[in-house]
């Protein structure tokens, strides 16, 4: 198994997740990290020795994050997928890449992420949560709102410990033990530029 690290998990701009948001918080290096494993080698279903991961358990507000996350994404690409769900979200995220560069990609991923918040409770977060314990708190509560609201996307995530430079710990990170988001759109670029850099920023 082979550790991926990310510098912060999805992290709520002045709303992120997304034109250009005014009142979006610039980039903040808040200590926080994403981390997920990834196998080298197909794992076979039959092996009974290999642990199976634990299995993500729908909830009734999956759906209404789904629409929401889609219909931003189509708003911003101008076009849908006639597939219905999660597959339909995978082809209009690969819409996304079509004829762009990978940070045109990215800047367009951002402002999908963005216009999921409305802009008065970004500039809220900003200005009053950000502040508080030198950032601490705002890293551990965006880890927490990761994990409640984006296992439909990603797949099981926990929060968990990240370790920083002063020999103190943050429990400001989201580990994610197989990435749906990667598995199914089967592409590294939409997972780098639609996802992992977005929300880095």
């Amino acid at each position: 198994m082979k550790a991926v690290a990310l510098l912060r998990p999805p992290y709520i701009p002045s709303f992120p997740s997304r034109p250009h948001f005014y009142c979006l918080p610039k980039r903040t290096n808040l200590p926080a990290s994403c981390s997920s494993h990834r196998t080298e080698s197909p794992v076979k279903a039959e092996d009974s020795t290999i642990p199976r991961s634990e299995e993500y358990r729908y909830q009734f507000y999956d759906d209404w994050f789904l629409d929401l996350f889609r219909n931003k994404m189509v708003k911003e690409v101008g076009w849908d997928s006639e597939k219905a769900g999660y597959d339909g979200l995978i082809e209009v995220a690969s819409r996304l890449m079509l004829r762009r560069t990978p940070s045109d990609t990215t800047d367009a991923a951002v402002r999908i992420l963005r216009s999921l918040f409305p802009p008065f409770l970004l500039h809220l977060y900003k200005s009053l949560v950000s502040p508080i314990g030198g950032g601490k708190l705002a890293a551990m509560m965006v880890a927490r709102v990761t994990v409640i609201t984006c296992q439909w996307l990603m797949g099981i995530c926990k929060v968990n410990s990240v370790d920083l430079p002063d020999g103190s710990s943050w429990e400001s990170g989201v580990f994610v033990e197989r990435c749906k988001y990667l598995e199914e759109s089967k592409c590294v670029g939409i997972c780098v530029n639609t996802c992992k850099l977005p929300t880095q920023m």
